[in-house]
């Protein structure tokens, strides 16, 4: 089992920075990767970012926010916190932090999202 809890939402206007906390406790050696995904009404929730749980810290990016957004993790503390630059309106939604366990080829647990609203 794995908890994640999710941290830093809020609202900012357009331009503006957030940084997005999520700290993982539990088996969480077995976590393969981390990410961060958002989802607006009536629409499936996307990928944002994504950071291995391994020596590489290999990283990918949704193509929307690429150049804008970082994911970074704290080994030390079980942290994966996601920096939102130039933050748009579009990038407007719940933020979720979601863990893949090694064997799975999809993400297993969640935490419980955070909202983030940019808006003039």
């Amino acid at each position: 089992q794995v908890q994640l809890v999710e941290s830093g939402g809020g609202s900012v206007q357009p331009g503006g920075s957030l940084r997005l906390s999520c700290a993982a406790s539990g088996t969480i050696f077995s976590i393969k990767a981390l990410g961060w995904y958002r989802q607006v009404p009536g629409r499936e929730r996307e990928l944002v970012a994504r950071i291995l749980n391994d020596n590489s810290g290999s990283t990918s990016y949704a193509d929307s926010v690429k150049g804008r957004f970082t994911i970074s993790r704290d080994n030390l503390e079980a942290k994966v916190d996601l920096q939102m630059n130039s933050l748009k309106s579009d990038d407007t939604a719940i933020y979720y932090c979601g863990a893949e366990m090694i064997g799975s080829p999809r993400v297993n647990y969640w935490g419980q999202g955070t909202q983030v609203t940019i808006s003039s």
